[in-house]
C-alpha cells in the first residue's frame, strides 16, 4: 500500500464500526481509521466534489460534468476523486471513455452515527472549574 492510499473504515476490524463519541472513547485504531476519512474530507475541493456527487439527481455523475466546475486540471480532479474512493466515501465505474461516480451512503451514515448524540441523551456535565477558567468546548 502506498503512503497515499487510505484504508476503508470498518472493513478491517472485527467490530465493524466505531461507537458514537458519547457511547465510549475511541481507541487508537478507531481514531486512526476515522482520521483517514476526515482527512479525505478536510480539503475544500474534495468536500465540493463529494457534495456534487451526493446531490446529483439520479445518484451518479460523470467526471466530465465535475471537471468544468473547478479551475483545476483533469488529473488533479481525478486525484481528489481517488482519495475520496480510497476513504470509502464514493465508488465509480468506467463506461467507455468516461468514469461515473456515486456516493456510498454506508460511509456517510457511519460518520453521522459516530458524530450524532443519541436522542434524549444529555451531554456529560461540564466541570464548574473548567467553566470558571474560561475553557469552552
Amino acid at each position: 500500500m502506498s503512503k497515499q492510499e487510505l484504508d476503508v473504515l470498518g472493513q478491517g476490524g472485527a467490530d465493524g464500526c466505531c461507537p458514537g463519541l458519547l457511547a465510549a472513547p475511541l481507541d487508537q485504531d478507531q481514531a486512526g481509521e476515522l482520521a483517514k476519512v476526515f482527512k479525505a474530507l478536510g480539503d475544500p475541493i474534495r468536500l465540493r466534489l463529494l457534495s456534487m456527487i451526493a446531490s446529483r439527481a439520479g445518484g451518479e455523475v460523470c467526471v466530465c460534468d465535475l471537471t468544468p466546475a473547478f479551475d483545476l486540471s483533469q488529473p488533479t480532479i481525478s486525484h481528489h476523486l481517488k482519495l475520496l474512493r480510497q476513504a470509502g466515501l464514493i465508488d465509480c465505474e468506467r463506461r467507455g471513455t468516461w468514469v461515473y461516480y456515486w456516493l456510498l451512503p454506508e460511509m456517510t451514515d457511519r460518520l453521522a452515527g459516530i458524530l450524532t448524540r443519541p436522542a434524549g441523551r444529555p451531554l456529560p456535565a461540564r466541570n464548574e472549574n473548567t467553566e470558571a477558567a474560561g475553557v469552552t468546548s
